[in-house]
């Protein structure tokens, strides 16, 4: 349903992924998923590893955050994150590279099959215990995919391979980086949702991809007890979106909140969460690094790395020639659902998928103008929404009618605001009306309780 399709610009597609250089000092925020903030169970002073715990969780929807760095706690403190707030963060000043002994730092592919003792429990415990979260951007606690409600039971595990978004890479790369591993932690995955079938969802604009991946299924899991298909999708923005995936690779509609998709038999996960998984259950390697493409037009030599959290992303645009001349706008993601940031000292967390760099006559808007009532913006939202009504609902501050209108169903894709000949602030208002009537919502649960 819907959808859009926006000028690729996948500058980095073929730029092999490069290890990114260690920061001096080291940032953690510590809410870096969905849930909780972590709690910090280090002080100033503290030495660390890298691999060590520096924060556990603060709840059953939370995750626990790693060091990546070795070094001496400088401080606890607050620094601005993505949201544009200051937020609690650990800070590490970097000293040297010493791991923790417990990390498997070796290249040997580990399979399922020489590890007997990888129960579906075990395999949770270990992926709950490593931190590991989506690592397409919403940073769900991986754990609590895996273990859907009594009401709900899992059919399938689809890995979300499409990448729709302008701009990055991050997947791509990792997928022809890191095929075997990803597959492994594709049957991780399976036995921990105690399913045997498998699907991965990759659109036709990355062909390598798809006949690497095809190829190395049939090589894997031909003859055996699970079933993997790899899934080629039709080119459409925002197909990585966990509902219109579910729909485009098993045909079932996932309801409105708070329906997620294993009501349907699907739980879905990122590409990269299948990576951290394997890492997470074979390796003994907390979630502590990640794949980032680093990118823009007027970006000197754009690229892809593995990136240890905690690194300012000044770090990583010094590395890439550093920020072009004039003004520029910074996103914490790609153009269509990154956040706009304030300062380039902002760092890599577990969610951050890209760097991508604007320049100012691209992120420049045009002056809004009276809707025409063309409807356009209708009929490209994925989730089957009136964009232009939601958004002069809130607008208006109608919270009652915008709820009803079920504003809580958007995806923030963006799709009708770049649609839209009026260059109306469709996303913008929806986005603040869809954040208070979620808060009126909760409010109003906490009030029956």
């Amino acid at each position: 349903m819907g959808g859009i399709h926006p000028a690729e610009n996948k500058l980095t597609h073929e730029v092999p992924t490069k290890v990114a250089a260690l920061p001096k000092q080291a940032i953690f925020p510590l809410g870096q998923h969905i849930g909780a903030p972590a709690k910090p169970v280090v002080q100033k002073g503290d030495k660390v590893k890298v691999g060590t715990m520096i924060a556990e969780a603060g709840g059953f929807v939370s995750a626990p955050i790693f060091s990546s760095v070795s070094g001496t706690v400088f401080k606890i403190d607050t620094a601005i994150d993505a949201t544009g707030y200051r937020k609690p963060v650990i800070i590490i000043n970097v000293e040297g590279d010493e791991w923790e002994e417990s990390i498997d730092r070796s290249d040997k592919l580990e399979l399922v099959a020489d590890h007997p003792e990888l129960t579906p429990e075990e395999i949770i415990k270990r992926v709950q215990n490593a931190g590991v979260v989506g690592m397409g951007g919403a940073c769900f606690p991986t754990f609590i995919k895996l273990t859907p409600p009594p009401t709900a039971k899992a059919e399938c595990v689809i890995i979300n391979a499409v990448e729709c978004e302008p701009y990055i890479t991050a997947d791509y790369r990792l997928m022809m980086e890191h095929a075997d591993e990803i597959l492994v932690g594709l049957e991780l995955l399976m036995m921990g949702a105690k399913v045997t079938k498998g699907y991965i969802g990759i659109e036709t604009n990355k062909p390598a991809a798809i006949e690497l991946l095809t190829e190395k299924c049939h090589q894997k899991f031909n003859g055996s007890q699970y079933q993997v298909e790899v899934v080629p999708l039709q080119q459409r923005y925002p197909q990585g979106g966990e509902k219109q995936l579910v729909d485009a690779v098993i045909n079932r509609q996932v309801p409105a909140p708070p329906a997620i998709p294993v009501n349907v038999g699907a739980i879905v996960q990122n590409v990269g969460t299948a990576f951290a998984v394997y890492e997470a259950v074979m390796k003994n390697k907390p979630l502590f690094e990640r794949y980032t493409t680093v990118t823009g037009k007027k970006l000197q030599n754009p690229g892809n790395f593995l990136v240890r959290m905690g690194t300012p992303m000044k770090d990583l645009i010094d590395a890439c020639g550093g920020m072009p001349e004039g003004d520029n706008k910074l996103l914490a993601g790609g153009p269509m659902m990154g956040k706009a940031l304030t300062s380039v000292e902002v760092p890599i967390c577990k969610g951050t998928n890209s760097v991508t760099i604007i320049s100012d006559d691209e992120a420049r808007r045009k002056d809004a103008q009276p809707c025409i009532r063309c409807a356009k913006c209708v009929g490209v939202c994925p989730m089957g929404l009136e964009p232009y009504l939601l958004a002069k609902l809130s607008e208006v501050k109608n919270w009652e009618r915008a709820e009803s209108e079920d504003i809580t169903s958007c995806i923030e894709c963006g799709s009708c605001q770049y649609t839209c000949p009026a260059y109306r602030p469709l996303l913008d208002n929806i986005r603040q009306g869809k954040s208070t009537v979620m808060g009126i919502i909760r409010a109003r649960a906490a009030a029956k309780k």
